[in-house]
């Protein structure tokens, strides 16, 4: 009777972890949108982005600040093309966690509060996680040389580096 009762409550307590973890799991593939100190924004286009990405305009072009801002909410699993910036880029996470990857360099994940450069006219990418939603606002400086170059999609094999 007493193994029978140990037996009962360890199977309880493996069931309840299990359940916690599932409920945790749960809250961070949603990265509510909220979560984020920016709106969702505009979907981009499909030619520049694998998934949904909304992108919402902060700073625009103009030539007193030479400088573009923004924000980009790429949902679980979405990520942008291969591209690069003639001036770079710098990229503030402020939600979520994603990746990020320059041509030739392994894939390094991005958390909220990380600050990523990108080289200018580093071909690379960037975007959110298998399983978790990004928010990250993009700076790109001296736009009078040029904003951004895109390039070809990153493939499921190459996004999926990531997960080993």
């Amino acid at each position: 009777m007493k193994r029978l009762l140990i037996f009962i409550s360890a199977a309880l307590v493996l069931s309840l972890s299990t359940q916690i973890s599932k409920a945790q799991n749960k809250h961070e593939a949603s990265v509510n949108v909220s979560e984020g100190i920016f709106p969702k924004g505009t979907k981009g286009p499909a030619q520049f982005f694998t998934g949904n990405a909304y992108n919402t305009g902060l700073v625009g072009m103009d030539s007193t600040y030479t400088t573009l801002v923004g924000n980009v909410y790429f949902e679980a699993g979405a990520r942008s093309n291969w591209h690069s910036h003639p001036a770079g880029q710098i990229l503030i996470i402020t939600a979520g966690v994603g990746y990020h990857q320059i041509e030739g360099e392994p894939i390094q994940v991005m958390r909220k509060g990380d600050v990523v450069k990108c080289p200018p006219n580093a071909k690379h990418w960037h975007g959110a996680s298998h399983d978790t939603g990004l928010q990250q606002m993009y700076i790109i400086p001296n736009i009078e040389k040029g904003v951004v170059e895109w390039m070809e999609a990153v493939t499921d094999e190459q996004y999926d580096q990531a997960n080993q």
